[in-house]
């Protein structure tokens, strides 16, 4: 089942059926065995038609509450080699090989909520950066007892061109304002999201296509599991968490983000996020 946080409320969509839930979302969130939750107690809320539901869905917001939003780096072998292209120059690249390689996973911090736009809204590119790029990335929503309750889409907007110059600036080449998508919808699978679960992302600019790519779950190194476990390790999050989990799907080093571009990302069973680019006003 699939949960979308509207400007209206909350919307629990089950099967082709859609109903309206009076909760507050973190509350109706952090649950344990969320699917069963929803089946036992929210199905009865108020039904709605699939035209109304559309309705509701015209001004979705991002699934997120109060929960912070994190990050795994390095996860998928791709995104090691494009690590290591982008620092080579700086002295940089190794650190990613041993990243790769290591029994740490890289986690670090993405964004408050302020920071994090939805479906149909837009993303920022930083004006200090020469090379902007979107990742898309499968994110998952983690209860506050550790445990994977929900599935999204996470576009975790990167400058490149700051993290090449140096590995510690990772920070401002990862948090800024709009930095961070989610969307459309919190998922709610009644078992575990496959393996095999397909990511596909492409790029247009003036309704060109500039890139296109596509990957699976399954070519990530690390387990999901795992990663949870390093982040819940020393951390407790009281509404719960979200957690990007790395991309593969990098573009061409030739390739850089501009004002106007459409970024759309799918995953199979989620649905479909689609970003527009700009950058901050002064």
């Amino acid at each position: 089942m699939k949960l979308y946080k509207t400007a209206k409320g909350i919307l629990l969509q089950f099967k082709e059926e859609y109903y309206v839930l009076q909760q507050e979302w973190d509350k109706l969130i952090n649950r344990d065995n969320l699917y069963a939750c929803l089946l036992g107690e929210y199905l009865n809320g108020k039904k709605i038609t699939s035209a109304e539901a559309a309705e509701w869905q015209r001004e979705l917001l991002p699934p997120i509450g109060s929960q912070e939003v994190w990050a795994a780096g390095v996860t998928y072998l791709r995104s090691r080699d494009a690590r290591m292209e982008e620092s080579k120059d700086t002295g940089g690249a190794d650190c990613y090989s041993r990243v790769y390689e290591a029994e740490r996973p890289e986690l670090f911090f993405k964004a408050l909520p302020h920071r994090v736009v939805g479906h149909e809204q837009t993303v920022f590119i930083r004006k200090d950066s020469t090379w902007n790029v979107p990742e898309p990335e499968l994110a998952l929503y983690i209860n506050a007892a550790g445990v994977i309750q929900g599935y999204t889409i996470g576009n975790d907007m990167s400058s490149r061109s700051i993290e090449g110059e140096n590995p510690l600036y990772l920070p401002q080449a990862k948090v800024y304002e709009k930095s961070a998508g989610l969307g459309p919808c919190l998922y709610v699978p009644e078992q575990p999201i496959s393996a095999e679960t397909g990511i596909y992302m492409t790029i247009h600019r003036n309704e060109v296509k500039m890139y296109e790519g596509s990957t699976t779950v399954s070519r990530m190194k690390r387990m999901l599991p795992e990663l949870v476990a390093y982040l819940y390790k020393e951390c407790d999050f009281e509404p719960g968490c979200f957690l990007m989990t790395g991309t593969c799907l990098v573009p061409p080093t030739d390739f850089t983000l501009q004002p106007n571009d459409r970024v759309t990302i799918s995953i199979d069973g989620i649905g479909t996020m689609v970003n527009r680019v700009d950058v901050k006003e002064n």
